[in-house]
């Protein structure tokens, strides 16, 4: 089972984003890994405020803190709040903008299926 109360407590050291992904201002990330849930990695990810592309992986993810907006390749941007579920696919390039420091739990691996973010 995964503690989202221990998530939110976990301390995070940041590093900056690299310059090729900034996209506005100086957001920095910090993660760790926390353990397995059904043969998946899963864990603690957060991002700073302003925005930054990436490729993603595989991922299942709940907004634990913070808010933003993610765009998906292809335009079709969707917000971030405490409480939202997101799916991630392989590949797929994204824009995160976050206007206050966004905390997710994840759960990431090539075993991860459903709808879209």
């Amino acid at each position: 089972m995964i503690d989202l109360h221990a998530a939110a407590a976990v301390e995070l050291s940041h590093e900056p984003v690299a310059a090729g992904q900034v996209v506005e201002g100086a957001p920095t990330t910090g993660y760790a890994a926390l353990g397995e849930f059904g043969g998946q990695e899963y864990g603690v990810w957060e991002m700073s405020v302003g925005a930054m592309s990436d490729v993603e992986e595989d991922e299942l993810f709940i907004v634990i803190s913070g808010s933003g907006e993610l765009q998906l390749e292809g335009g079709e941007t969707r917000p971030l709040e405490t409480g939202v579920v997101g799916r991630l696919e392989a590949g797929q390039r994204t824009v995160w903008t976050v206007t206050s420091t966004l905390r997710k739990v994840y759960v990431s691996g090539a075993g991860i299926s459903g709808a879209g973010a």
